[in-house]
C-alpha cells in the first residue's frame, strides 16, 4: 500500500529470505563461509545455530545461489521425518532409484551407498542441507551419523550441513549424541545485529528495495537505538516493526517514520508490550503473523524488556535494564573501582588474581616479555567476548571507569555466564551484565596459558619431530578419534585440513596454518588443570 507513496519499488521489509535483501554483517559472512566450506568439505557435519528470525534460511538461500557446479545438494526444510522418512526423501531428493513400497533401512542405505560411489568416481560432491534441525529426533539425527560412515579410503561421501535454533546445539550435547557431535568439522551461532548494525541494516534494505527511496530517510537515525531496543538486533522483527512504521507513516501522511508512529506500530505487532511504566518487565513477545503465523521472539533479548515508554524515551536496550532469572545474584549497571583502594595500584591487583587463578604469584610488571613460571605463557591482545569466551581462560581486562571518564582501571575475568560476567575487582568480585561490560571494555586483555614443552618450536608445513607429534595427537583429541600410529607423523597437506577443521570449529580463520590463537586453543585442550570461566566445557 505504502510502496509508491514513498517511491519503493517493492517491500523493503518482507519477511521472505529473499537473498537479494541479505544485510551482510560481519557475523552473517563469517556464518555463510562456514557454510561454503561445508559444500567443498571432506565429509562429517557443519553446524550453523541462531536465534528465530537472525536470518539462517535466508543465508541458507543465498548459499544455495552459490552452489558449485560439480556439487550435488538436498535441501529438506521439513525434517520432522522418521529414519526411514528421512532416507527415501534423500533417495527422491537425489534422484535414487528404490523398490517401490520400500521401508528398510538397509535397502535405502545400500542404494545410497551405491549413489555416492558412483557420484564419487564421476567426480561430484553430495551434500545434504537440513533447516530447522532443531525438530529432528534423536534417532534421526543417529541414523544420520550412520550416513557418514558411508566414505572411501580418502574421504567421506556425504557432507551433511545442519541449520538449526539454539537448542540444537543443546541437543547435541546429550551423551547419546556424543559420536554426531564428534564429527562436527565446523560450527559457528549468528547471533543478532548489534544497533550500529541495524542502521545500516535498514539503509541496506530500502537500497536494495528502489532507487528513489536513496535520497529519502524514512527511519531517522534517532529512532535507531528505539528499534534496536524492541527488537534486540534480531532480523526478522525489525523487519515486521519498520514494515508496519511504514504503513502507519503511510496512513498518516507523513514524509517519514517518526517516534509516535513506532511506538504505535510496536504496540500493534508485539501485543504484549506495555506502555505502562513499571509494567513491562518479564516480556515474552508474541508476533502475530496473518492468521497462520506465530513468531515467539528470543526470550534472551526479551524475557526482561523496560517498558515501552522507556525505550521510546532513551533507546535502552532489553539486555542493558535485564535482571538475570533463577538464584544468581543481580549484576551491577557498572564495574567500579573499589574507593577505599588506591586505583594506581588495579594492574597489579588484577595481575595478582589472574595468577593466582593459575596456582601461583605474581611477581612482576605485567609485561609479556618478562620470563614466567610453571610453563606459563602470556596473551596481550584486543578482542571481544566471542574470543574469550572461546579461549576460556580468566583474563586481565583494560576497563574504562564510568564515573570518571578518561580514566580505566584493570580487573580480571573470573566467570563468564550467558548473560553476565563475574570480576575481581581489587579486592571486591562483582558482576555485571554483559551489554553492559561491552560498553565499558575498552577491548584489551592479557591472559595465560600453558604451551607443552614439545611445542616450543614453530610448527610448519612439511616439518617432522616431536612438535608435529604433539600437533597429531591434540588434532585427533579434538576431533574425537584415535592419533595416527605413526611415530613420527609428517605436517603434510592432509594435516593442514584437519587443522583448518579445527580452525573452524573455533571460529577462527582457517588458514591451516599454527598460529598463536590456534596453538592456545590446541594446547588448551588437554590441559585440565587450567582454570576456566565456564565449567564443563572441555577447554
Amino acid at each position: 500500500m505504502y510502496l509508491k507513496y514513498f517511491g519503493l519499488a517493492e517491500a523493503p521489509f518482507s519477511i521472505a529470505p529473499d537473498p537479494r535483501y541479505l544485510y551482510m554483517s560481519t557475523r552473517h559472512q563469517e556464518a555463510l563461509a562456514h557454510l561454503l566450506y561445508g559444500l567443498q568439505g571432506d565429509g562429517g557435519f557443519v553446524l550453523l545455530t541462531g536465534e528465530v528470525g537472525a536470518g539462517k534460511t535466508t543465508i541458507c538461500r543465498c548459499l544455495l545461489e552459490q552452489v558449485p557446479d560439480t556439487c550435488d545438494v538436498a535441501y529438506i526444510f521439513n525434517p520432522k521425518l522418521t529414519a526411514e522418512e528421512l532416507l527415501s526423501t534423500l533417495c527422491v531428493e537425489f534422484g535414487i532409484a528404490y523398490p517401490p513400497g520400500n521401508t528398510s533401512i538397509k535397502v535405502f542405505i545400500d542404494c545410497l551407498n551405491a549413489y555416492l560411489l558412483d557420484a564419487h568416481a564421476r567426480g561430484r560432491h553430495t551434500v545434504l542441507i537440513i533447516d530447522e534441525a532443531q525438530n529432528l529426533s534423536v534417532d534421526v539425527l543417529e541414523q544420520m551419523r550412520l550416513l557418514t560412515n558411508l566414505e572411501t579410503n580418502q574421504r567421506k561421501l556425504l557432507q551433511i550441513i545442519l541449520l538449526g535454533q539454539p537448542e540444537l546445539a543443546t541437543m547435541l550435547e546429550k551423551p547419546e549424541l556424543r559420536q554426531l557431535a564428534q564429527r562436527i568439522v565446523a560450527r559457528y551461532h549468528l547471533g543478532p545485529l548489534n544497533k550500529a548494525e541495524v542502521a545500516a541494516y535498514l539503509r541496506y534494505r530500502l537500497e536494495v528495495s528502489g532507487i528513489a527511496a536513496r535520497n529519502r530517510q524514512l527511519f531517522p537515525d534517532s529512532l535507531v537505538p528505539a528499534i534496536y531496543g524492541l527488537t534486540g538486533g534480531i532480523p526478522r522483527l525489525v523487519n515486521v516493526l519498520c514494515d508496519r512504521a511504514l504503513l502507519g507513516a503511510y496512513a498518516q501522511g507523513k514524509e517519514s517514520v517518526d517516534r509516535a508512529t513506532l511506538r504505535r506500530a510496536a504496540l500493534e505487532v508485539f501485543p504484549g508490550i506495555s506502555t505502562k511504566r513499571g509494567n513491562g518487565r518479564h516480556l515474552f513477545l508474541t508476533l502475530a503473523l496473518g492468521l497462520a503465523l506465530v513468531l515467539v521472539a528470543a526470550l534472551l533479548y526479551f524475557r526482561h524488556e523496560p517498558p515501552l515508554t522507556e525505550i521510546l524515551a532513551t533507546g535502552s536496550t532489553a539486555a542493558q535494564s535485564a535482571t538475570p532469572p533463577g538464584p544468581a545474584a543481580k549484576p551491577q549497571d557498572v564495574l567500579v573501582w573499589p574507593a577505599n583502594e588506591a586505583r594506581s595500584e588495579s594492574q597489579q591487583k588484577a595481575y595478582a588474581a589472574l595468577f593466582k587463578a593459575w596456582g601461583s604469584d605474581y611477581q612482576g610488571s605485567g609485561s609479556c616479555r618478562e620470563v614466567l613460571r610453571e610453563n606459563l605463557n602470556c596473551r596481550s591482545a584486543r578482542g571481544n567476548l566471542m574470543e574469550l569466551r572461546q579461549m576460556n581462560r580468566p583474563a586481565v581486562l583494560s576497563l574504562h571507569d564510568a564515573d570518571n571518564p578518561g580514566q580505566a582501571f584493570y580487573a580480571t575475568l573470573i566467570k563468564l555466564d550467558k548473560d553476565q560476567a563475574s570480576f575481581a575487582v581489587g579486592a571486591t568480585v562483582q558482576t555485571v551484565a554483559l551489554a553492559a561490560l561491552a560498553d565499558q571494555w575498552t577491548g584489551q586483555y592479557f591472559m595465560l596459558w600453558r604451551k607443552p614443552p614439545e611445542a616450543d618450536t614453530v610448527i610448519r608445513l612439511g616439518a617432522r619431530g616431536p612438535a608435529v607429534a604433539w600437533l597429531s595427537r591434540q588434532l585427533a583429541l579434538a576431533e574425537g578419534r584415535q592419533a595416527d600410529a605413526g611415530q613420527d607423523p609428517l605436517f603434510d597437506e592432509a594435516m593442514a585440513r584437519h587443522i583448518r577443521h579445527f580452525q573452524l570449529s573455533q571460529d577462527l580463520d582457517p588458514d591451516g596454518e599454527v598460529g598463536s590463537k590456534t596453538l592456545m586453543r590446541l594446547a588448551g585442550i588437554s590441559d585440565e588443570k587450567a582454570p576456566k570461566l565456564t565449567e564443563g566445557k572441555r577447554k
